[in-house]
């Protein structure tokens, strides 16, 4: 059988490959959530509480949302060569909407299986849709100064750390959903949990569309190849240098621990939640460099990731439904409860699980394993409708 090529069209087949496999990894995290023992109880980056195994097999996960937010943005430069700019605004602004309605209706019931809405979360996809919104606007300036605003955001927010707002002081909600992060009460029976502020990540997409350039149609293949390398490699090596230093970039300082491996988790272990600058520069980085590599990547070992890579908002959907609804399944075969005895509150268990409850990685491995190979035969007739279709809302799944 001839071997597929991702020579062939470098533009789509490498950002769908590497989004897939993102896409993937991402899985193991949320499996992770409803199915690991600890993973209500710690941080699994707690230098005090984690192992190696457990903090790595949450730090490769990292790698997930800034690449889907990043490769996001690339995917709306490309579409400037299908659409006017203003049917492109137009789509963004829509789009972006929709995304925001699904992550606060589609995705939050995936997530805690109630709709007492005792809790709203705002996580990637919110993030995604409102950073689409405001792009949707800045596609009308000057690529240059669209540039300078995702530099400026991505380098200079982290400045943003020194102000602190308490829930008391004005514009508090605003300055959560923005940067700050965190838990706001906007009444006695509900409150917002927001572990993404959008600033950090409009800052990525914005950059994510910039580069997006170097995939148009005409740019030497060879010149991105090593432009992608070298913008790689410069981020890497600047993430390396900021975080001996300590000086910048992220609050969370590494600092010596009891052995050499957890000294390196420490230096590794940046701040996701905002975004930080190091953050970015030590997942985005090595990404780059990947996408280098896969321009001349030829083997058929990356078509299933290709296909997830092309239904990233079906598959991120279906992926939480099912993880969430085995991990309920099995809850209630091995403690003999009756859905009638289940209690979904945010505020008692985290989706009908009790906090402590769970199981050994192994079977979160051996799990996230199976919802993977479970899902792809659907993801694949998903995409291959999708391929042969061309109805507007297909663009909007």
């Amino acid at each position: 059988m001839q071997a597929d090529t991702l020579v062939e069209k470098p533009r789509i087949s490498s950002i769908d490959v590497v989004r897939g496999v993102v896409m993937v990894i991402m899985a193991l995290d949320h499996t992770r959530d409803f199915f690991h023992a600890d993973a209500n109880v710690f941080d699994p980056t707690d230098m005090e509480k984690t192992s190696p195994v457990l903090f790595f097999t949450r730090w490769i996960t990292h790698y997930c949302a800034p690449t889907f937010v990043f490769l996001s943005g690339v995917s709306v430069y490309l579409g400037q060569q299908r659409k006017t700019k203003k049917e492109l605004s137009g789509f963004l602004l829509t789009r972006g909407l929709w995304l925001v309605l699904l992550e606060f209706t589609v995705v939050r019931l995936g997530i805690f299986f109630n709709l007492y809405y005792d809790v709203t979360i705002f996580q990637v996809i919110w993030a995604i849709g409102i950073s689409m919104v405001i792009l949707s606007a800045l596609i009308h300036l000057p690529f240059g100064a669209i540039l300078g605003t995702g530099v400026v955001i991505t380098l200079g927010h982290n400045l943003l750390h020194l102000i602190q707002l308490k829930p008391e002081d004005n514009f508090f909600l605003v300055y959560t959903l923005i940067h700050q992060g965190g838990f706001v009460t906007v009444a006695p029976d509900h409150f917002f949990m927001v572990p993404y502020p959008f600033l950090p990540w409009l800052g990525i997409m914005i950059l994510g569309y910039c580069l997006g350039n170097w995939y148009s149609k005409g740019f030497d293949p060879a010149l991105r190849k090593k432009l992608l390398f070298r913008t790689g490699a410069f981020a890497v090596i600047l993430f390396i240098v900021l975080r001996i230093t300590n000086f910048y970039g992220d609050p969370a300082p590494w600092a010596t621990q009891k052995n050499a491996l957890f000294t390196i988790m420490s230096f590794l272990n940046t701040t996701k939640y905002p975004a930080s600058l190091l953050y970015t520069l030590m997942t985005l980085g090595p990404v780059l460099i990947i996408l280098s590599l896969m321009e001349t990547s030829r083997t058929s070992f990356w078509k299933p990731f290709t296909v997830f890579g092309r239904v990233p908002l079906f598959y991120y959907i279906l992926h939480f439904y099912l993880i969430h609804l085995v991990s309920v399944v099995a809850y209630m075969i091995l403690q003999g409860k009756s859905i009638s005895e289940m209690d979904f509150h945010f505020t008692v268990n985290f989706g009908g699980i009790p906090t402590g409850y769970g199981y050994s990685l192994l079977i979160v491995y051996l799990v996230w394993i199976s919802v993977v190979l479970f899902l792809y035969p659907f993801c694949k007739r998903y995409n291959e409708f999708k391929s042969t279709h061309r109805e507007w809302w297909l663009s909007y799944l």
